[in-house]
């Protein structure tokens, strides 16, 4: 079975005459993948923080900071500078190595998927994803089901263009919806 990192090598083989690249670095990359958790209005939000932080960074493999609110609402009881959420930016090896984690282990574990939807990969060439439960990481599986939290994953890309994203995302195999 061959790496997300071999099928980009091989996209650009696949894509070059369809969008006219010269050479491998006109093709789309991979550059970070970023993974971010709102921990959102809770009673005990310190203890939620600390919680969902030890499970991202199992996941990740990476200790995820923390995320700062950009100003104060009075009616949610939030004041700026409070922690709202954590993040980890992914580059290099952990980077691929969460992507093959992600796309061949995590994704097939999801119920009821049926493939992303094309809607998510923005005009930069950016896909988003919305993971509703933590659960589908074999390394969070066994863990107290009353604590699940759902998560946002960026793959932050090169690519200029939307269709030129969309045909690198199917290349290196990301699951779509079938049109």
């Amino acid at each position: 079975m061959k790496t997300i990192k071999e099928k980009e090598k091989e996209t650009y083989q696949a894509l070059k005459g369809d969008f006219g690249w010269k050479n491998i670095m006109a093709a789309p990359h991979i550059t970070k993948v970023v993974v971010s958790v709102g921990t959102g209005k809770t009673a005990d939000r310190k203890g939620r923080l600390e919680l969902v932080s030890s499970r991202l960074a199992k996941i990740t493999g990476q200790r995820p900071t923390p995320r700062a609110a950009k100003k104060s609402i009075a009616s949610f009881k939030l004041r700026e500078g409070e922690n709202v959420g954590v993040a980890v930016t992914l580059r290099g090896e952990r980077m691929w190595g969460f992507l093959e984690k992600f796309i061949n282990v995590a994704v097939p574990r999801m119920r009821d998927f049926r493939g992303f939807d094309r809607k998510a990969i923005d005009a930069m060439g950016n896909l988003t994803l919305g993971i509703k439960e933590n659960t589908i990481f074999p390394e969070t599986a066994d863990e107290d089901l009353r604590d699940v939290f759902g998560f946002a994953v960026t793959i932050v890309t090169t690519a200029k263009t939307k269709p030129e994203a969309v045909a690198f995302f199917d290349g290196i195999g990301v699951p779509f919806k079938k049109a």
